[in-house]
């Protein structure tokens, strides 16, 4: 959607439906410049009430917007009273609570949300999947269980689209009810930020293919049951072509998982060692050695409809750091305000870059070249801003306050996560590792430059057999 020209600034009127974001965001300045008045540019959409800040809005249909209010009401019937949010949870009762809202999900048919009706999922068109992320978002809580982001999203909806009717029937009540706990094997050693490096081999003996190898980074892998791998099934064949998607259970002797503790002393990553691992040449995804294909449809699912919301945890959590740099008295530095209206004005990018992306996504187009600006942009403002964080604590940044698993995940804090010494310590040491996966800031700036300004590509070197290219 397009903004409109600058207009007059309005007074009155009622927030209609959909704007409590943006009375946030002029509370977010008001908490800083309490005396100043603030003017934008209006675009389309109706103003925020005793304000004088217009916004854009998508605009929905009021089918759409009626079932927003529906998804309210569940929020609302099954949250506790006076929900804050699940970060404001200690980290028992974040799990259990978790583990509850997933079988709550499940029996209220909201789980899985964008799977069709015959494979157990609600049926729901795009719109009312991207109003659940929404709201579920504004309300602190997730959309589903912890490693369902890999079991759901990715695999699950990867079968979907390219598994046979036999590993649809097999895998997918599995994966709904919890019995299947997904992990993804992707990166190697050797093969990070250039995945069609990837060595692991893969050898088919009868009806039986045989893995070895490593695969590193793997995000909750102590926690899984199962893995899809990318193997290398043809070291013939040029690097891309040779290579193959499988579906590989990991509670057998050939599989062995080692976390790996990071600078803030928790192991959300993991090695996955393979030797003679073994699974059956029916769990093959796709035709063999064309799994590059079914790999890059899932990593399209990995970023799905999350751009469009990304900047909601990003602006409660900008608003948390306000609030705290308040308490501090740190707003009556220049330097820290400046700093601070540089981290709104960011947010206020993600805001429009996930309108963008979900008018892109309504409209039936796979995520593009444009989610590496989406990407780029979140992570290197979260460095930035974990960093301010740590600055307007100063000497109390070095000293842990607080629950140990604060602000201890990967991306944002989770909403309501308090505003102790350990949220901001393990928030900002989080951060640096968020311009690493889900592809490098280098690496999504080269595709910005080859393939959205289109700038000459970089010579290779490496166009010929795989097995060349290592010598």
């Amino acid at each position: 959607m397009r903004p409109e020209g600058p207009s007059e600034p309005r007074q009155g009127g009622g927030a209609g439906p959909g704007q409590r974001g943006v009375a946030t965001r002029s509370n977010l300045i008001a908490r800083l410049w309490p005396a100043r008045g603030s003017f934008r540019p209006g675009f389309s959409g109706s103003p925020v009430a005793g304000s004088t800040v217009m916004a854009m809005y998508p605009k929905h249909t009021e089918e759409a917007e009626a079932y927003r209010e529906k998804i309210q009401a569940f929020l609302a019937e099954h949250l506790p009273a006076h929900w804050q949010g699940v970060g404001a949870l200690s980290g028992h009762d974040r799990a259990r609570f978790t583990a509850e809202w997933r079988d709550i999900l499940r029996d209220n048919n909201l789980l899985a949300a964008s799977w069709p009706i015959e494979y157990g999922g609600p049926g729901l068109s795009d719109l009312e999947n991207v109003i659940i992320v929404e709201e579920f978002s504004k309300a602190g809580v997730p959309t589903a269980g912890p490693n369902d982001g890999f079991g759901i999203s990715m695999v699950g909806n990867t079968i979907i689209e390219w598994g046979t009717e036999d590993q649809k029937k097999y895998f997918l009540p599995r994966i709904l009810s919890g019995e299947d706990i997904w992990c993804q094997g992707y990166s190697e050693p050797n093969a990070g930020s250039d995945l069609a490096n990837l060595g692991t081999k893969a050898e088919l003996d009868g009806d039986v293919w045989i893995l070895n190898g490593q695969k590193i980074w793997t995000s909750a892998g102590q926690a899984a049951n199962w893995i899809f791998v990318l193997g290398r099934t043809a070291p013939d064949a040029a690097k891309h072509a040779g290579i193959t998607f499988f579906l590989c259970p990991m509670d057998q002797p050939g599989v062995e998982v080692r976390p790996i503790r990071n600078i803030s002393g928790h192991d959300h990553f993991n090695e996955v060692f393979f030797s003679d691992a073994r699974t059956p040449k029916e769990n093959v995804v796709g035709e063999v050695n064309s799994g590059w294909a079914v790999a890059m449809t899932l990593l399209g699912y990995e970023r799905g409809v999350g751009a469009s919301v990304n900047h909601l945890r990003h602006e409660e959590e900008l608003g948390r750091l306000m609030a705290m740099a308040k308490v501090r008295g740190r707003t009556s530095d220049p330097k820290i305000r400046q700093r601070l209206a540089w981290c709104h004005s960011k947010v206020e990018i993600m805001r429009f870059m996930g309108m963008q992306a979900l008018t892109s996504f309504l409209s039936g187009n796979a995520p593009g070249a444009g989610s590496s600006t989406s990407k780029l942009n979140w992570s290197e403002y979260h460095k930035v801003m974990t960093e301010l964080s740590l600055d307007i604590l100063g000497a109390d940044a070095m000293i842990r306050d607080g629950d140990a698993e604060d602000g201890a995940g990967n991306g944002t804090s989770s909403p309501g996560t308090p505003n102790s010494n350990n949220m901001w310590i393990n928030n900002s040491l989080a951060a640096r590792a968020g311009t690493i996966y889900a592809g490098t800031s280098e690496v999504q700036r080269n595709i910005i430059g080859e393939r959205i300004l289109g700038l000459p590509k970089e010579p290779r070197s490496d166009a010929g057999p795989w097995k060349d290219a290592l010598k």
